[in-house]
Formats: structure tokens, sequence, C-alpha cells
């Protein structure tokens, strides 16, 4: 009788898991996937719907090469080469040691950039950011305090996009100038 009582009671008690663990199982797993997918990605419908996402370059990370794409760039680490990012933006993060000439539409430099900047659209460079090189953009704007070694070029057609690093020479459509500014 012990073997008898034992064999279906087994049965029983997993049979009737079995039947309700699906239904929970299924409630269960569709949020957790949810709640690892919004983790991953917190903008989930906009990364989705549009290509107008931020990826994001860590602290802890050392890139030496070039890096190419068609999404906007966040770099908090360090970068040696080319960055080309012809129709996004660029910042380059408080922390970021980047040098390596940029191409892009828009560059906000927070941190440490050494190499040549050409923006279609715009340069910042905020308060405690610093870059030692070129500049060529249709617009520009330098924050009190910040450090800027090197020539600015005004290209008002926004022909930024000029994949030569050699300085030309100024002609009428296009204002050169050099700055030096200092957070002494």
């Amino acid at each position: 009788m012990w073997g008898n009582k034992q064999a279906p009671e087994p049965p029983a008690p997993s049979a009737a898991p079995e039947k309700s663990a699906p239904i929970p199982a299924k409630t269960q797993t569709q949020p957790n996937w949810e709640a690892k997918s919004m983790a991953m990605n917190p903008e989930p419908s906009h990364s989705s719907m549009s290509s107008g996402a931020t990826a994001r370059l860590g602290a802890s990370l050392h890139v030496k090469g070039e890096i190419t794409g068609n999404e906007d760039l966040s770099i908090d680490g360090t970068v040696e080469g080319l960055v080309h990012l012809e129709d996004r933006k660029l910042t380059v993060g408080a922390s970021a040691k980047v040098t390596a000439d940029i191409i892009a539409r828009e560059v906000v430099v927070y941190g440490n950039v050494k190499g040549n900047l050409r923006a279609r659209d715009r340069i910042e460079i905020k308060k405690d950011g610093s870059v030692v090189g070129d500049l060529t953009t249709a617009r520009i704007m330098i924050e009190d305090g910040a450090y800027f070694k090197g020539s600015i070029e005004i290209d008002k057609a926004g022909e930024a996009s000029d994949k030569s690093y050699s300085r030309p020479a100024a002609s009428s459509s296009k204002t050169a100038a050099t700055s030096s500014v200092s957070a002494d």
C-alpha cells in the first residue's frame, strides 16, 4: 500500500503544477523579457522606430583604429585613429581622451581631443573641454574656461566634410582664424 500511495501522488502533484506552471511561466517570462529589454535599451520605442539612438563607448574601453557609423555616438573612453560619423552627432564625454581626426555633423567636447575636427553643422567646446587641432565648421561655440589651440575655419556653405586634413588657403567664402583660449 505504501508503494501504491506514493505512485499516484507524484503524478497528481506534478500534473497539477505542469498545468498551472505554463500560465504563470508565460505571464512571468514576458514581463522579465520586457524588463531585460528595457534595461538594455531604456527607450525601445525610439530606437526601434528611428535611427536616432545614441551609441556609447564606455570609460573603460580603448579603441585604436577607425570608427564609422550611422548613429550618434558618445565617447567616454580612449580613442586613437579616426571617427567618421558624417551625418551624426559625436559627444566627447568629460572622462574621454580622443587622439583622432573627427568628421561629424555636430561635435560636442566635454573631455580632451587632440586632432582635427570637421563638423558640417557645429562644434561646441564646453567649459572643461580641451581641443588641440584645427576646426572646420559652420558654427562654433567655445565656453569660458575651455582650452583650444589651433585654427578655426568657418565654412558657411556646410562643406566641412572634405576628407583632406591639410589646411586650405582662405578664400572669399571662408574665414580662417587662429585662436587660443585657456583656463589659467
